[in-house]
């Protein structure tokens, strides 16, 4: 799997990795765990992923697709933002996960990288 990964903060004892824009879907827990190991090795555990990343199916919670990708950061204790904008989610399902999530620290959604950001390195 080939995607492209910035570094921010990276003197700092929590430095933030973010995945590039268009360089990878994730459509899978795999493809997540590739990403989570690369990450790990340059002492990272907390990362950026722009919505836009995400399959399609990853937005449809009936696929269970987002649990098992989200369960991930759980399991491994790392953290992660979703950046983008999520208002085309209008489901009361999805309304109530983001805002469930966003009261907890391992995964939150953001609809700004500087918000994200500020949220990770709490």
């Amino acid at each position: 799997m080939d995607f492209r990964l910035t570094y921010h903060n990276s003197e700092s004892p929590t430095p933030v990795a973010e995945v590039g824009r268009g360089t990878i879907v994730i459509s899978s827990a795999s493809d997540i765990l590739d990403i989570m190991g690369n990450i790990s090795y340059e002492n990272c555990s907390r990362i950026i992923i722009h919505a836009e990343s995400f399959a399609d199916e990853f937005f449809d919670l009936r696929t269970g697709i987002a649990g098992d990708i989200l369960q991930k950061f759980s399991n491994y204790r790392m953290r992660l933002s979703i950046v983008g904008d999520f208002s085309h989610l209008t489901s009361r399902s999805w309304r109530d996960f983001i805002r469930e999530s966003n009261r907890g620290r391992t995964v939150n959604f953001h609809p700004t990288i500087e918000e994200a950001l500020i949220a990770l390195m709490k």
